[in-house]
């Protein structure tokens, strides 16, 4: 046999160095790597991690899913709203839903009432402890408003003193620091300085249905001064005078002056 003429790459088939065993081999080390990747597969794969899908999921689970979804985009939209945007909403979807008009969630406001309309129904003159028992927020507002007033003081309204007649409130900050009702005339409608008198009246008043009684101290010019000025201001001129005899004025004792007091001081 001529060795010139051999071929070895065709004898053995790789240049002289394969091996019968080689293909088992590639296929041995195939098979670990394989089994490997599985295996760290395994170990990266977290316990509540859900498997992999492999065919397409169901139309419920995807309309679920869906659902879901929604749910969340509506539940930030609405936390992204005030309460009036809100309220203005569900109403829109309640007429979209359930048909009806706007105009059957529009609140009457025939009975609203301001907190000067609350102090003002239940505002007391003075507050004992009776009338604390009972509180409501009515009450405890025009309480609240009470205890804020300075009664050293009053402030007086005279306009209808000739009906026997007269008004009294205490005195509010301003008038406190401008000096009302104490260096100032306390007649509602006066602002002078000159003659002042401190005078104790016995006030006897209506309030809530009852009468009661209350001792009140007011700074005000004398009444005789006073009415004075009002005659010269608008009494009448000198040949009023003489036209007929001066008007009959009676003159009561300083018993029944005593007995009217009284009856004034225990109504």
């Amino acid at each position: 046999m001529d060795q010139s003429g051999l071929n070895l790459v065709k004898v053995h088939g790789s240049g002289g160095y394969d091996s019968d065993f080689s293909d088992d081999e590639e296929g041995g080390r195939s098979l670990q790597r394989g089994g490997k990747r599985i295996h760290e597969d395994e170990l990266l794969q977290k316990p509540f991690q859900r498997g992999k899908h492999t065919a397409v999921t169901h139309k419920s689970v995807a309309a679920n899913e869906w659902d879901r979804e929604e749910a969340k985009n509506r539940r930030h939209h609405l936390l992204s709203m005030n309460a009036f945007d809100r309220h203005e909403k569900f109403v829109s979807d309640y007429i979209l839903y359930y048909g009806g008009k706007r105009e059957d969630f529009k609140r009457s406001t025939a009975k609203d009432k301001t907190d000067l309309d609350v102090v003002r129904e239940n505002h007391r003159f003075l507050w004992r402890n009776e009338d604390e028992e009972h509180m409501t927020w009515e009450k405890e507002l025009a309480k609240k408003y009470y205890d804020k007033l300075f009664k050293e003081y009053c402030i007086a309204d005279l306009s209808r003193y000739k009906e026997n007649k007269f008004g009294f409130r205490w005195r509010i900050e301003n008038e406190v620091i401008s000096g009302k009702g104490q260096f100032l005339c306390g007649n509602k409608r006066c602002e002078r300085q000159e003659g002042l008198k401190s005078w104790e009246v016995n006030f006897a008043y209506v309030e809530h249905g009852e009468k009661r009684n209350a001792l009140v101290k007011l700074r005000k010019v004398d009444f005789w001064l006073e009415s004075e000025r009002e005659e010269e201001a608008n009494g009448p001129s000198e040949s009023e005078h003489w036209k007929g005899p001066a008007p009959a004025t009676e003159d009561k004792s300083r018993e029944e002056e005593f007995e009217e007091y009284f009856e004034d001081m225990f109504l």
